[in-house]
């Protein structure tokens, strides 16, 4: 029996990049004898066990043979015969095909290293086909990896665009999507996802309306990056920069345009309405991925709101508190600072417009803090108050605090 440490814990150390979670491959061992040992069983597909003490995954090295399509369809070997090396070729890049010995030796076969240093995205083998999920965590990788310099290899992008032209991504489960694209987006540069995607043809199948959004024209004057797809990207990178690892404030960046893909071609390049038509598309990806509550809610609210907020100076205070209201700000007062965010993300993911000041945001928290510090209790002649009567003074109670917060 021999253990070695695999994959992204190798993989990170060599990068420089703080550890993660510690993954195991056990070479020439028996269930039975890791049973023996103390370790406790948690696969469900394959032997993988926790160790007694450190509670780290191991995993008995293992092969697998494509039985039917999709991310399920194989045949798993973990037989004590199977080798480090055959267990390091079933992996899906180079980069996760590396192993550690007790003794602090690399085992790369597969050329794991070199690639790391050139910073190349490259598969292992063909076998990389026989998965749809893998060109999704291709592109998850280089929403990590591409601040680093990382690129996509030639032959790997051609395998990805063989694999979308299959059909075999329709096969995967939506909470599987769910999840990379979470990651991507808590990512540092989720647009490396989206133009990975997009250029090996998979967008359309995993995300058909971000998809819908490139080759989109906008006016000039207000997006000199002129493709809705592009100005997706720069928000969507804009949105990690001002909230990073935060995949609430992601999704909703993400999210905020898919109206303008529904633009008749004869307003082009203007996009009245957009943000109210946005939302049938958004509802329809929340379904079809099983979109956690929060994030649709806080989606819906940007995608809604965005555009008031940009005029938000321009607003009545009446206006100010409805759009208040309509986020449920007052339940749910944490949304207000991700909805700012997302707007601010919004505003300066345009090119020339990175740097740009978006005093929108710090007023509307400030104008949210203003309204909501009023209380039911401490209005004027509340005591004899009741019913309806209650809502309209506070509702006035509300407006006239928003008044106070905008005056010099």
């Amino acid at each position: 029996m021999q253990t070695y440490l695999v994959g992204g814990a190798v993989r990170d150390a060599l990068l420089g990049l703080p550890p993660g979670d510690r993954d195991w491959v056990v070479v020439g061992a028996t269930p039975q004898q890791m049973l023996d040992a103390g370790f406790r069983p948690v696969g469900r597909d394959f032997p993988v066990f926790l160790h007694p003490h450190s509670g780290e995954e191991h995993a008995l090295a293992r092969t697998e043979r494509k039985s039917g399509r999709g991310h399920r369809g194989f045949v798993v070997d973990a037989d004590p015969s199977v080798t480090l090396e055959e267990d390091l070729q079933r992996r899906d890049f180079t980069l996760n095909a590396i192993a550690r010995d007790a003794h602090g030796d690399l085992v790369d076969p597969y050329g794991g290293v070199d690639d790391l240093q050139r910073r190349i995205l490259r598969h292992v083998g063909p076998a990389f086909a026989e998965d749809p999920l893998r060109v999704l965590r291709a592109a998850r990788f280089m929403a990590r990896l591409a601040p680093l310099g990382f690129e996509v290899a030639p032959e790997t992008m051609a395998l990805m665009r063989q694999m979308a032209a299959s059909g075999e991504l329709d096969t995967l489960v939506p909470e599987r999507v769910w999840q990379e694209l979470r990651k991507a987006l808590a990512a540092p540069r989720p647009s490396a996802f989206l133009a990975t995607l997009h250029a090996c043809g998979a967008l359309a199948a995993v995300l058909p309306e971000v998809e819908a959004l490139y080759g989109v024209p906008q006016r000039a004057e207000y997006h000199p990056e002129v493709d809705t797809g592009i100005h997706q990207q720069l928000v969507s990178d804009m949105a990690a920069r001002l909230a990073p690892g935060d995949d609430l404030v992601g999704f909703a960046a993400l999210t905020h345009d898919l109206g303008k893909a529904r633009t008749p071609a004869h307003v082009l390049p203007r996009h009245i309405g957009h943000e109210n038509a946005g939302l049938k598309p958004l509802a329809a990806l929340c379904e079809r991925l099983k979109v956690p509550t929060e994030h649709r809610r806080l989606a819906e609210a940007v995608c809604r709101e965005h555009l008031n907020v940009h005029r938000l100076a321009e607003l009545r205070d009446a206006t100010v508190l409805e759009l208040l209201e309509r986020c449920d700000a007052f339940r749910r007062p944490e949304r207000v600072a991700r909805i700012a965010i997302a707007c601010e993300a919004d505003k300066r993911g345009r090119l020339g417009q990175e740097q740009a000041d978006y005093p929108q945001g710090p007023a509307l928290r400030r104008l949210h803090a203003a309204a909501a510090a009023v209380n039911a209790r401490d209005l004027p002649g509340g005591a004899h108050l009741a019913g309806p009567q209650v809502g309209q003074a506070l509702r006035k109670a509300r407006i006239a605090a928003i008044a106070a917060a905008r005056s010099p």
